[in-house]
């Protein structure tokens, strides 16, 4: 076994990578940005070491200052977690070239599978079904359209490297596809460093279902079940259950066997997942990818499986083989997840970073909690939002679903707004519960708009009492910060406002034309700038967009808030904008406005 191990990750899956170490004995080295010195991975490792500044690309993608902390902190291994390194194949080549056992798969592998058109032809060759697409990248327009007219719409355009949703688009008519070409290529740029797209047919009222499998590199693979991940926004999961419900067991036998034949041709090692897109009206699959990592939905399969799927990484890693083989591989009971972002579903989704007050976790039997915060900690607007998962496992799908939609009732992080009342309305959905649904469910029938927006409660002290009545008034709003809504008292007299302005009969123009008081587009949050598609001297409408921001793997638009003139661009391409950093200086009056991003 491994004595030592940097964990090149954070958050969530950074305290779990660094909770197995430590029960297997294995000291457990952290890496942190400066946006997360005081980060729960790092209170909880052995030993933590500064990367750099907060974005991830100065830090956590960081590839010679991760080798230089490996050196430094004397490790033998490292695992990259989910997301970020995982699988990048140069990433795991530079630890294994730096003498350092890389904790998953080979880096040829890695290579092979992440190129998503390579392992289409690896899928080919063991007579895995594949949906019409194109051949390789598209590397323009008029090669895309030519390709879109073979293949037909709807279509969706995929980036060729990364995952987890990013450089995504479903395309349902020709005009739409100059945008989203350019929206998948910027996205996929900015999550993995490289732009290509390739097009595929799309499916619409499909299921995505996924075939966990475990190889020692040795001989030894199999799989561990399936597993539904249909509920999804943005072709990003929110709730994740093991095994699939009602798969036709000749679907599900073949699914399975498919996997395993995958992995051990491509000579696999270590956790790996084969996804899937499963046309529900004809019962027939369809290969999508192959996730060459640990998934973040790893949990609840190792509820039903009872194997522990970090430890059997860092095993193999070590050079072990598998103890048992397929037959002693069994399925018990069922185990659904849900995601907790800080995010905002009553607002597209809006990414929501702040800091947790007094953070409430479920109290119960057959519950896992797996959470990167505690109370007091901050969720910074540079990363992923999503903070913490909530599994519950049952002897069958509904007590299952009764168990989380009770947890997710029970939890509480106040502070930010979350995922967690809106997940929780998804598991009371007829369609759901009766397996009607699919991965286009929740844009199309499961609006949040359709539910009572919950309260955010503020941590804040109560204001002090005792003043006089007649002076001082009370108003409850609610308050939209970088922190979230939150549910305020306003206590105040009543005095030069614009209330009494309006009162003595100042014209609402001037005051609007007075330069004191115009309101410029800002950042909404800290972010990345991806796109500046205006320059100074343009003349734009209302709506038009300014800025496109990335921030928490979501785009924001910055659109222009009345008819006017941009006078100068405050900003450029890969800056980073503080929240509250002027973007764009307008002529005009003041407003601005904020739309999330697709």
């Amino acid at each position: 076994m491994l004595t030592s191990v940097l964990v090149a990750n954070r958050g969530e899956i950074a305290v779990r990578l660094i909770r197995a170490c430590k029960g297997l004995g294995i000291r457990a080295v952290a890496v942190y940005s400066e946006a997360d010195a005081g980060a729960l991975h790092v209170r909880l490792a052995d030993e933590a070491y500064l990367l750099g500044p907060a974005p991830a690309a100065q830090s956590y993608l960081n590839v010679d200052r991760i080798l230089a902390v490996c050196r430094d902190a004397g490790v033998e291994g490292v695992h990259p977690g989910y997301g970020l390194l995982s699988e990048n194949a140069d990433f795991a080549a530079a630890v294994v070239g730096a003498g350092l056992v890389f904790v998953g798969p080979e880096p040829d592998t890695i290579a092979r599978m992440g190129d998503k058109v390579v392992a289409r032809e690896a899928a080919k060759s063991c007579e895995i079904p594949l949906l019409p697409g194109s051949d390789g990248p598209v590397d323009s327009l008029p090669a895309a359209e030519r390709v879109a007219e073979e293949i037909g719409y709807p279509l969706v355009v995929k980036a060729c490297f990364g995952g987890g949703g990013r450089g995504m688009r479903v395309v349902r008519e020709a005009r739409q596809l100059r945008e989203a070409l350019e929206q998948a290529e910027r996205e996929s740029s900015a999550a993995f460093g490289r732009g290509e797209v390739y097009l595929e047919r799309y499916v619409p009222q499909a299921r995505h279902v996924e075939v966990q499998v475990l190889a020692d590199g040795q001989g030894g693979v199999i799989h561990l079940g399936d597993r539904d991940c249909s509920v999804q926004r943005r072709h990003q999961k929110l709730v994740e259950e093991a095994p699939a419900p009602a798969l036709p067991e000749g679907v599900r036998r073949s699914l399975r066997e498919a996997a395993v034949r995958l992995a051990r041709s491509v000579g696999y090692r270590s956790a790996g997942t084969v996804e899937f897109l499963v046309d529900s009206r004809e019962n027939h699959y369809y290969f999508l990818e192959m996730n060459t990592r640990l998934q973040v939905e790893h949990g609840v399969t190792e509820l039903v499986t009872g194997v522990d799927l970090v430890e059997w990484q860092l095993k193999i890693a070590a050079g072990e083989v598998l103890d048992f083989d397929q037959d002693r591989v069994t399925i018990r009971g069922h185990a659904i997840q849900a995601r907790i972002g800080a995010e905002d579903p009553w607002e597209g989704f809006r990414p929501c970073p702040g800091r947790i007050g007094a953070l409430k976790l479920p109290l119960g039997p057959w519950l896992r909690l797996d959470f990167g915060v505690e109370g007091g900690d901050d969720i910074p607007a540079f990363y992923d939002a999503m903070f913490g998962k909530i599994q519950a496992w049952g002897q069958n799908r509904e007590a299952a679903r009764q168990r989380l939609v009770s947890a997710l009732h029970d939890f509480e992080a106040p502070g930010v707004q979350s995922t967690a009342p809106y997940l929780r309305h998804v598991l009371e959905q007829s369609d759901f519960i009766e397996v009607r649904h699919h991965t286009g469910s929740v844009e199309s029938s499961w609006q949040p708009e359709d539910i009572e927006r919950p309260v955010m409660v503020s941590d804040a002290p109560p204001m002090p009492t005792g003043k006089p009545e007649d002076s001082i008034s009370e108003r409850r709003v609610s308050l939209s910060t970088s922190r979230g809504t939150l549910d305020i008292a306003v206590y105040g007299r009543i005095g030069h406002s614009r209330a009494s302005e309006a009162a003595t009969g100042a014209p609402a123009a001037k005051r609007q034309s007075d330069p004191e008081r115009q309101a410029e587009p800002v950042a909404p949050m800290d972010s990345t700038v991806v796109k500046v598609p205006v320059a100074a001297g343009d003349r734009v409408s209302k709506g038009d967009t300014l800025v496109i921001l990335e921030a928490m793997k979501m785009e924001l638009q910055i659109t222009a808030p009345w008819d006017s003139v941009v006078e100068d661009v405050l900003v450029e391409v890969g800056q980073t904008a503080r929240r509250g950093a002027r973007l764009v200086s307008l002529s005009g009056k003041e407003g601005n406005e904020v739309k999330p991003g697709s």
